[in-house]
């Protein structure tokens, strides 16, 4: 057998197994460099094929070295995911006489006891139960861990952009220093602005020193992984969510139809609003139980004339059938997110890949034509890690101390074999932890100290796993059964009459809360429940899609069809308001009565960051928006001359003011002093280039009484 072939075994099988005629051009093309040990990111479009293009390759590489034990860790985002993969998996591995394990938090302890004895060659697992394994006291590392080769993360992007990445490359390190080898590290993504950015990203403390490459034969390699739009996409103005769900219930009948709401309470109210019209209807979002997630993800598959609405739970590849058609309530927030969504349809062989936009307010409209506006000049967002991840600095050294138990004082940074910011340039945030207790320090050596105990102790320490902050809630029992889980507001806010929520597309009426073990049961209601979460991320549109929208406004058309309901408020929005708001030929300073506000068009963030730097004509008691900024009723515009050259000439711009709230949303700010806590939350609130790009723009003013 060549260097660069497939097992034939493997080739056998694919013909005669999957019925397959030939492999697809990523999974050729992904074969040399996974044999030769290469790091790689593979680029295809959802249902491209890629987690083949990582498994057959891999797979062919383990008979060679006819080692034993776990060689590969496949790495997911979601459990729903991970399940979802585990029986292709363990299929393509049987071919082999090889075996996959599945490990993650709803496994049952029996069968991971079973792993630890006997690992299987190919474990599914995500970063966070890899932690535990890694600081559990029941797990030999050495024995589970010591023979990885490989690790493949599977829909990669979805780590790169937020906590979860700096915890997955933190961790990885670590692994590299239980195996005592470099790890080859193999991200699989779709949809991504700078996909070799990413590459060197999953590289870690490796960039620059190992080899990598770029696998995308689908996809040119540019500074966008898309080339274009290619899809039926369609645009609608609905105006309400009730006649989105008039809309749904009477269109497409006879097919399947998948539905993003971008909120949980927006995935509530429609199904509900569904299920009274006799439609077929299944929900899924990250507050419903996993076991009822599961009955309706099983439910659509097997359905025909049905419809599930879900929120991004649905988004990464997670199989649920043969679908007809992609229906978006309202606008995703990245073109990324689309693509995604877009990809779900069009698998069959002769569809197309399909999507039609629900959008039911005047501003969202706005937004999903913005959107679909970059879509289609084959725009995608960069992938761009949170900055200043100080806090999973702390949590990083917890982790180290409860998995070695003990760490030198000067050789804690070797740990993540220098990067950045897990090395010495830590120290301070150590020293730190030190004098408030959260490490204890004797004769050269750190533990975990008795404030870590304290704060993280609680079940083995399984908090320090989790690299964010999800805000408390209540379990919802309907019996024995789980629903979900709901918002405490819904449970304590006043209203009159009974105590009704809404999960899982029913109402329900509360029956008992357990205050102390925060669980509410419940029985079926008529109608009339309430739904509500309470988020923890920066609201905000970027910089990118806010000038997009922009563009709408300024007479730009996105390349799809638009229905006659959505032509004219665009062409209403245009005439009548636009003039107010926006300009051709810069940003607009506008005055009405006593509201002074600057039309910026630059995103959440970049606005934020504007307002901090623009302190003598910014009003201080604000908060900014995505289109515009509020300024002082006083203002001249001598004074806002002055001020805007001070910040487009000057040097520095000023990081947005942070909320105190803001920094116990970061978990583990409790670990840093308090003035690095605030500045990396006001790290994750600028947008610095948006704002120099703002301050780069000419202005017009209007600012008559």
């Amino acid at each position: 057998m060549a260097s660069g072939e497939l097992d034939p075994v493997i080739l056998h099988h694919v013909v005669n197994s999957l019925g397959w005629p030939d492999l697809r051009p990523l999974q050729r093309a992904a074969i040399a460099p996974l044999l030769d040990g290469q790091d790689a990111i593979l680029l295809a479009p959802t249902a491209g094929g890629k987690t083949e293009a990582a498994c057959f390759p891999l797979l062919t590489a383990m008979v060679r070295r006819d080692g034993t034990g776990t060689s590969v860790l496949y790495l997911c985002p979601l459990k729903a995911l991970l399940n979802n993969l585990i029986t292709r998996i363990s299929m393509y591995a049987g071919w082999l006489g090889r075996s996959a394990g599945l490990w993650h938090g709803d496994v049952p302890e029996s069968r991971r006891r079973r792993i630890r004895a006997d690992p299987p060659d190919i474990l599914l697992t995500t970063p966070e139960s890899l932690e535990a394994m890694l600081i559990g006291v029941t797990t030999d590392h050495a024995h589970l861990l010591g023979r990885v080769r490989t690790v493949v993360v599977d829909e990669v992007h979805a780590f790169a952009g937020d906590d979860r990445g700096w915890h997955l490359l933190a961790v990885l390190e670590r692994l590299e220093r239980v195996t005592g080898h470099p790890i080859q590290r193999v991200g699989l993504s779709a949809t991504v602005g700078n996909p070799a950015r990413l590459l060197t990203w999953l590289q870690g403390a490796g960039a620059g020193k190992r080899q990598g490459c770029l696998v995308a034969p689908d996809l040119p390699v540019t500074a966008s992984a898309v080339s274009g739009p290619s899809g039926d996409v369609e645009l609608d103005y609905v105006g309400s969510l009730d006649n989105a769900a008039k809309l749904i219930a009477a269109l497409h009948r006879g097919e399947k139809r998948l539905v993003f709401c971008d909120s949980r309470r927006q995935v509530e109210q429609l199904g509900a609003a569904l299920r009274a019209r006799q439609v077929d209807v299944h929900l899924s979002h990250a507050s419903l139980s996993a076991e009822e997630r599961k009955r309706s993800e099983e439910a659509f598959a097997e359905g025909r004339d049905c419809v599930i609405v879900a929120t991004s739970t649905l988004e990464l590849g997670i199989d649920v059938g043969d679908l007809d058609r992609v229906i978006q309530i309202d606008s995703p927030g990245t073109v990324a997110s689309f693509l995604q969504r877009l990809g779900r349809t069009g698998r069959r062989p002769g569809a197309v890949r399909n999507c039609l936009f629900l959008a039911t307010g005047k501003e969202t409209l706005l937004q999903a034509a913005g959107l679909l506006l970059l879509w289609g000049r084959g725009w995608v967002e960069p992938v761009v890690a949170p900055p200043e991840p100080r806090h999973l600095v702390g949590q990083q050294l917890l982790a180290l101390a409860l998995q070695r138990h003990r760490i030198g004082d000067r050789l804690w940074p070797e740990e993540w074999n220098g990067l950045a910011p897990f090395d010495g340039s830590a120290a301070p945030i150590l020293r730190h932890m030190v004098e408030k207790g959260y490490l204890d320090e004797d004769g050269g050596m750190l533990f975990i100290g008795p404030e870590a105990e304290r704060r993280f102790g609680r079940r083995h320490f399984m908090e320090l796993t989790a690299s964010f902050t999800a805000p408390p809630q209540f379990t919802v029992l309907a019996g024995r059964q789980e629903i979900g889980r709901t918002d405490v507001s819904v449970l304590t806010e006043d209203r009159p009459g009974p105590r009704l929520l809404l999960l899982g597309g029913r109402s329900w009426r509360v029956t008992f809360i357990d205050w102390t073990r925060k669980r509410a049961f419940v029985e079926p209601a008529d109608g009339g429940g309430v739904a509500k979460w309470t988020g923890n991320g920066i609201a905000g549109l970027s910089f990118t899609l806010t000038r997009a929208m922009r563009e709408i406004l300024l007479g730009a058309d996105p390349p799809v069809s638009l229905t006659h309901r959505a032509l004219t408020r665009i062409a209403e929005w245009r005439e009548e308001e636009a003039p107010e708001i926006v300009h051709p030929g810069g940003t607009l300073v506008t005055r009405s009565g006593g509201d002074v506000r600057w039309w910026t068009w630059a995103g959440y963030r970049a606005n934020a960051t504007l307002a901090a730097t623009l302190p003598t004509v910014a009003d201080p008691v604000q908060r900014p928006t995505d289109l515009w900024v509020r300024l002082r009723e006083d203002l001249t515009p001598e004074a806002w001359r002055e001020a805007y050259t001070d910040a487009r000439d000057g040097e520095f711009l000023v990081l947005p003011d942070v909320d105190h709230r803001a920094v116990h949303g970061l978990k583990f700010s409790a670990v840093l002093p308090e003035r690095l806590a605030t500045a990396t939350v006001a790290a994750r609130l600028a947008d610095l280039d948006g704002a120099r790009a703002t301050l780069a723009d000419p202005y017009r003013m209007q600012l008559a009484p």
